[in-house]
């Protein structure tokens, strides 16, 4: 009976009932204890809690309320304490039990006692977003934001603040309400801005980089200055976050404040390349960009130079694509891959520096696996890429995906901050895969490759992304191979680079620190792409039916002024011409830059037409149709608008460089079975370009080749090019055994 018992002992033995669920027997105790002892409080407390456990949650609260109906404000005031740590107590066992249900029932109703408890509203929101019942409502309605903002700050557990923080940032950061919360915590961290720091950049290259919303990464950097104006870290990827988002101005100033606000060198080349990266991007800064692209090169050479021991190796090795906008300046490929080769011997030691331990693992596993290895076993091929979505790298890549022979080839793929719930592209890939694996941290991809015992491993980035290139410097395969998205890295760590017979000149390989693995006939071959429905008519761009069209639709960093120089000079000798320009870029900025050609050329403006984006590229390939004749940028062709613009059988006119960019139209032409329009100097692009507006008979000639091309070029033929590239792979298995 209760009556024999002593209070502490009929609390422990309701504990009991409570934590084996038997709630109506824990309820009954305290029922007891209250008609025994009606002045201990904390029965009712308890009688309360055990009536919510079971669900009357009306009754609970009638029960706590009718309990202090007769206290004076300092009792109630010191009832209200008591019954919420009661409460508080076992919301927190249920949420170690992961019973986040019941813990969020019980802080609901901790928030009706005390409605201004941030710290509990905090855990009840991170209980909401375990749930997956939070909106962007909550932290209105919850009144946190009200709560942060009050004049006399309330005290928060920073260590419970920072993970709701970050798990608002990693769930909702498009909601609005996400940015003002932020803001709002900026105070509680102005001692400790490291710690918001540590939760604000990872966030932001997240949101930016995965899920596509660079505007949002943006405002958080732009939050976080706020509280720390001349953070040059925060900077540095606000600037990319603006050129992302298109506001090339304020990426253009806040690059060269990052850069104004560096001192160590590595981070002086980094800030130099945001300011090349923005000014490229709006086009039209074509001397600014060449006089940037110059201090660049000194900067790089300096690095070089020095002894690595001086020299952070982490800060080292996001300068991995610093020399991305070199070829788009000048095509020198001798000069500039020996520069690159060397940059990235010296981002491979950085690297070997901090991931030693790794990397030896990595060769020894190899070491031992290599033993037990048949060279005619099934050979695991593992795809690594950010690209692996809508995306030039994805839409060209899909070929190999859905011809690959499965009963040689195990095929996994990397994803790398690659987002499946926004792209169709990216899901598509995911049913063509034997293992799909995504993260966007460096070791864990590594690891993940290595135990996946990957034989050999394909990089579809090259230099475009420095998470790709740290995966390939701690080599977790025995074969390392770059195809597609770039030119070669020049990463020590890589064996081969897969070329053609006119992608690369014969004499490449004195400078390229890979071995060129070139395939027969071309390095690239898809079945077709996708064309819908046309946007644009002649009509409607107020163009006459018998007019000769150009068209140029590159990004902004693509135009280089002496390829327009060219491109201009054609239009002016072509009677009834009118020139199409499109692709990313500044708008006003390139309107100017285009127009200020044309005045030193002579060319009337009225000729140009300047053509929005659209929302599809299958879209963008109709709108094609509207061109009689495209005409290609250098020194950076075009890669896969060439290959839309051949399967669309418009004419081309292209200029052949050295450099493996100025390279691709040629070698596309070439397996395309089309000669006209190849030129090899600035008088034979213009020749070709007049030409072929003059010649109505010529255009039709190459357009019904091209037609032709559709049933007998290894460029259209994905699965005889699948074929090849599983040759070469099993080529380089057997080499690799045998070595």
């Amino acid at each position: 009976m209760l009556s024999l018992t002593t209070p502490s002992q009929h609390h422990l033995l309701a504990e009991k009932y409570i934590v084996s669920g038997n709630y109506i027997q824990a309820a009954s105790i305290y029922e007891e204890a209250i008609t025994v002892e009606p002045d201990i409080k904390s029965n009712y407390w308890y009688l309360g809690l055990t009536l919510l456990l079971q669900g009357q949650e009306v009754e609970a609260q009638t029960t706590w309320l009718m309990a202090m109906m007769e206290g004076e404000e300092e009792q109630i005031e010191a009832w209200n304490t008591e019954l919420i740590d009661i409460l508080e107590t076992e919301a927190t066992r249920r949420e170690s039990l992961e019973e986040y249900s019941i813990a969020a029932k019980i802080r609901q109703n901790i928030k009706e006692i005390s409605p201004q408890n941030l710290n509990n509203l905090l855990h009840l929101i991170q209980l909401l977003i375990k749930l997956e019942s939070y909106t962007n409502d909550e932290l209105q309605e919850l009144g946190v934001i009200k709560i942060i903002q009050a004049e006399s700050r309330v005290e928060i557990k920073l260590e419970l603040l920072i993970p709701t923080l970050q798990s608002i940032l990693d769930h909702y950061y498009i909601y609005p309400s996400t940015l003002d919360f932020v803001e709002a915590c900026l105070p509680y961290f102005q001692e400790n801005c490291q710690s918001l720091l540590g939760i604000i950049l990872p966030s932001a290259v997240e949101i930016s980089h995965s899920h596509r919303l660079p505007r949002i990464a943006a405002k958080l950097c732009e939050i976080y200055l706020n509280l720390s104006p001349n953070n040059s870290e925060v900077l540095g990827h606000l600037a990319g976050f603006y050129e992302s988002s298109m506001q090339f101005e304020k990426a253009i100033s806040t690059a060269k404040l990052f850069f104004d606000l560096s001192q160590e060198l590595p981070d002086l080349i980094f800030a130099n390349r945001q300011i090349l990266r923005c000014l490229m991007s709006a086009g039209g800064h074509w001397k600014e960009s060449c006089e940037i692209h110059q201090r660049h090169e000194v900067l790089l050479r300096s690095l070089i130079e020095q002894n690595l021991n001086e020299i952070d190796a982490v800060r080292v090795c996001r300068l991995i694509n610093s020399q991305f906008f070199t070829p788009y300046i000048e095509d020198n490929p001798r000069k500039n891959r020996g520069i690159q080769n060397s940059l990235m011997l010296l981002c491979q030691e950085s690297i070997t520096n901090y991931a030693g331990e790794a990397i030896n693992k990595y060769h020894q596993g190899k070491l031992e696996r290599k033993q037990l290895s048949s060279p005619t076993k099934k050979i695991k091929i593992g795809y690594i890429s950010y690209c692996l979505r809508s995306h030039s790298v994805g839409w060209l890549s899909r070929w190999l995906f859905q011809y690959h022979d499965r009963n040689k080839f195990e095929i996994n793929a990397y994803f790398i901050s690659t987002n499946p719930e926004l792209d169709p592209l990216h899901e598509w890939y995911l049913s063509k895969v034997n293992k799909a694996y995504k993260s966007s941290k460096t070791a864990e991809i590594a690891e993940e490759i290595y135990q996946d015992e990957i034989d050999i491993l394909i990089d579809l980035d090259s230099i475009t992304l420095d998470i790709s290139c740290e995966v390939i410097s701690m080599k977790p395969a025995p074969i390392q191979v770059t195809w597609l998205g770039w030119d070669a890295s020049g990463i020590p760590s890589v064996d081969y680079f897969i070329a053609d017979p006119y992608v690369l000149p014969e004499s490449a390989q004195e400078y390229y620190s890979e071995k060129i693995w070139r395939l027969p006939e071309t390095y690239i071959a898809v079945d077709g792409f996708e064309v819908s429905v046309p946007t644009v008519t002649r009509e409607s761009l107020d163009i006459p039916p018998n007019a000769v069209v150009y068209f140029s639709g590159q990004r902004g960093f693509k135009r280089h002024p002496e390829i327009t120089r060219l491109q201009l000079k054609i239009i002016k000798e072509v009677p009834n011409s009118y020139f199409l320009i499109k692709g990313l870029s500044d708008e006003e900025s390139i309107r100017r830059f285009f127009d200020h050609l044309a005045e030193e050329e002579g060319v009337d403006t009225s000729k140009f037409r300047f053509l929005p984006g659209v929302s599809a590229e299958s879209v963008h390939r109709a709108n094609l149709d509207v061109a009689d004749i495209v005409l290609d940028t250098y020194p950076y062709n075009g890669a896969t608008t060439t290959l839309e613009t051949l399967w669309m059988c418009i004419p081309m006119v292209t200029k052949v460089g050295e450099q493996f960019a100025a390279r691709n139209s040629y070698t596309m032409m070439m397996n395309a079975g089309v000669t006209e329009g190849i030129a090899w100097t600035d008088e034979e692009y213009v020749e070709w370009g007049v030409r072929l507006g003059k010649d109505e008979a010529l255009r039709q000639q190459v357009a019904w080749k091209l037609r032709q091309s559709r049933k007998t070029s290894p460029l259209w033929n994905g699965k005889q090019f699948t074929r090849e590239m599983e040759k070469a792979f099993t080529q380089m298995w057997e080499i690799y055994m045998s070595s």
